[in-house]
């Protein structure tokens, strides 16, 4: 990674984490790094590899559904510093379970539609797909 006065620009974190510029602004504006993102005598952001790997966990959470005011929470939590990590482990094992419910609830649809793939593949197989699920429309 390329570095910009001691650290990575945002132009940098952007391109290695797939956020854009945009959503690091919002982050940052929303309270979602675990520290202040200091600035160069330019005015330039200048992030640390923690701040890539915090944004790499963030977009994990956000990627399973977390909302973004439970990913602040839990920022603010980690902020805060020793003292809240029951806090922070009801927070994940919360997130957890609810992850493993939509995983739960896909895996429900996937087989709903695995058994459409088996049933069109016999009857293509079979020659009798002519008029399978056909519904004529009301007129």
């Amino acid at each position: 990674m390329s570095k910009e006065a001691g650290g990575l620009s945002i132009g940098r974190v952007a391109e290695t984490t797939g956020l854009s510029v945009h959503a690091l602004r919002f982050f940052e504006r929303e309270g979602l790094f675990l520290r202040a993102i200091p600035r160069s005598g330019g005015g330039q952001r200048i992030y640390e590899q923690a701040d890539v790997d915090w944004l790499v966990l963030c977009g994990r959470l956000r990627d399973s559904g977390m909302p973004i005011a439970t990913i602040k929470k839990f920022a603010e939590l980690v902020r805060s510093g020793p003292g809240n990590e029951t806090d922070r482990l009801a927070l994940l094992r919360e997130h957890e379970r609810n992850v493993r419910a939509k995983i739960d609830d896909l895996n429900a649809s996937l087989d709903v539609v695995h058994g459409k793939v088996v049933t069109y593949e016999q009857h293509l197989r079979d020659g009798t797909a002519v008029g399978l699920w056909s519904p004529t429309l009301p007129r």
